[in-house]
């Protein structure tokens, strides 16, 4: 269908989202089933794409209308997304009250007859049931539901198996289990090491578990680690209002406001409701404990965002201001709710003080992978050397400083090493190309030439160009290259759609420092995110 396709054409954004609406509606007019199944699919995935997935109520139900009608209608594909999809529209009622609980209801209820009481995905139904429990406050029947989905494995419609833990771990640790949920993180393993978002969640869940428990150098090694690679990450919004609270309950106040600093512009533009609700919460707990120590004189600088103009803020007067935000959003999910329970939980973040051990934090540029955090949460850590605890000056100091300065050959392991070290996830192929997700940026490091002395750095951009478009991918690919130096960009045409990619080539035949790989590695990511960025801006 050609309106179809001139929409899916079109560049992301809310005039993309009216053409689709416009084609189903069209479609449906038309009596062209397959049409409207089309158009809606194509609206599902771009709701997902901009983080509205509390708008896929109403398509995903026209589907699954359209399905049960014309059980042949859908391919496997389709089939096999189209409860997934419906995973996502019940989550949405966690992360926004603009979704209706009774519609929320009937979505899981419709899931769970098609999934049936032994399929595959009965733990995702499980897991589903537990969370919305917990959301609304009725803990005996979270924890009545909970059996069925601890200890298993998602199904195809369920998520991530390898943070299936961290989420488990996470309701416990609501309930206040904190042993509970460090056994839970004790199942980081297999699953988890194929997750691009492990171990770094996993040791987010473990933050407040190992304060609990006594273990504050611990938590202070995993926050740290994480730190390192939640704070430049968008879909990371949500894992910020855990490291406020370390920073806050761990004693840590000055490195609190600072994070507070850094991330307050991301409130503006939040992932979704609950996580702009829970930073709020735990930014206004560490303004108030700040205010109490006596650093209630500091200012926050708050950036301009629309209308509102650039201010210097009081640390007391910003804390309001979360507070404020944080109330009513809490106050919006219980109207919605029915309940008093977000209100209460917010309320209770807010009364919470200080553990009475206060660890030191690991430095960033110590903390590396083998020291601060790549461990499996909940293990044994007896004997573990953490970064930070020698003084500097010492031998040992010394000496790591001047391996830091020592040139040798490049390696894949040197590649694989300074990317623990930045806190990135990654994958290594059979060829020792070494491949990460970066935002909208696919990245490949490799060793090119006949010695293997070459860094070579592939970018590619995760939206791809219809060959329609291939004119204006090349005019694009010229004028990066006119204007900057990194990546050198070209258009890759695979005949169905173009690709565009970018490539840093760095010549090491004389060898590398591991403190200079750092560098070309921060420069070749940054470069090639900001790549990816301005082809997904692209109209």
């Amino acid at each position: 269908m050609a309106a179809l396709a001139d929409a899916r054409d079109l560049p992301d954004g809310p005039a993309r989202l009216v053409a689709l609406e416009r084609v189903a509606e069209r479609a449906d007019a038309a009596g062209d089933v397959r049409s409207a199944v089309d158009a809606r699919f194509a609206l599902i995935e771009a709701y997902l794409l901009h983080g509205e997935r509390w708008r896929l109520i109403e398509p995903l139900r026209r589907c699954t209308a359209a399905a049960d009608r014309w059980p042949t209608l859908l391919t496997d594909a389709e089939a096999e997304l189209l409860p997934r999809y419906q995973r996502y529209a019940v989550e949405a009622l966690l992360g926004t009250p603009r979704v209706g609980l009774d519609q929320t209801r009937l979505l899981l209820d419709d899931l769970a007859h098609r999934v049936g009481a032994d399929g595959l995905d009965a733990p995702t139904v499980a897991e589903l049931r537990c969370r919305i429990a917990d959301h609304l406050g009725d803990e005996p029947a979270a924890r009545h539901v909970f059996p069925g989905w601890a200890g298993t494995r998602p199904g195809p419609a369920g998520g991530c198996p390898g943070c299936a833990p961290a989420r488990r771990a996470e309701l416990l640790a609501g309930w206040g289990e904190w042993q509970a949920a460090r056994s839970e993180l004790r199942a980081y393993g297999a699953d988890a090491q194929e997750c691009t978002d492990q171990p770094e969640r996993a040791l987010v869940a473990d933050l407040l578990p190992l304060l609990r428990l006594g273990e504050p150098e611990q938590a202070a090694a995993a926050h740290v680690r994480a730190y390192r690679r939640h704070r430049r990450e968008r879909s990371a919004f949500g894992y910020l209002a855990t490291h406020l609270r370390f920073c806050a309950l761990g004693g840590h106040l000055e490195r609190g406001l600072a994070i507070l600093a850094e991330q307050l512009p991301r409130l503006d533009r939040p992932t979704d409701d609950l996580a702009a609700m829970e930073f709020a919460a735990a930014g206004a707990l560490v303004c108030g404990l700040a205010e109490e120590a006596g650093l209630g004189d500091r200012t926050v600088h708050r950036p301009a965002y629309a209308e509102r103009p650039a201010t210097e803020l009081e640390v007391a007067t910003l804390g309001a201001l979360l507070l404020g935000l944080a109330t009513d959003l809490a106050g919006s999910f219980d109207a919605r709710n029915g309940t008093g329970h977000q209100s209460g939980r917010m309320a209770a973040w807010l009364a919470e003080r200080p553990s009475a051990t206060v660890a030191p934090l690991p430095a960033d540029d110590e903390a590396s992978a083998d020291e601060a955090g790549t461990h499996e949460p909940g293990a044994d850590e007896a004997g573990t050397h953490e970064a930070g605890t020698h003084e500097p000056g010492t031998h040992e100091a010394g000496a790591e400083a001047d391996s830091e300065r020592e040139v040798m050959a490049l390696t894949t392991d040197m590649i694989t090493s300074t990317l623990d070290r930045r806190g990135d996830r990654y994958l290594v192929d059979d060829g020792g190309t070494v491949v990460g997700r970066w935002g909208a940026a696919v990245i490949q490091f490799r060793r090119a030439g006949e010695r293997g002395e070459v860094l070579h750095t592939r970018a590619m951009a995760a939206r791809r160009l219809p060959t329609a478009r291939r004119a204006e991918a090349y005019a694009f690919c010229n004028a990066w290259n006119h204007d900057r130096l990194l990546p050198k960009a070209y258009a890759h045409d695979l005949d169905t759609e173009i690709v565009l990619a970018g490539d840093v080539a760095t010549d090491l035949t004389h060898g590398v420092a591991p403190a200079q790989l750092l560098v070309l590695v921060d420069a070749a990511i940054a470069t090639g995110v900001a790549y990816a960025e301005a082809v997904a801006d692209l109209p």
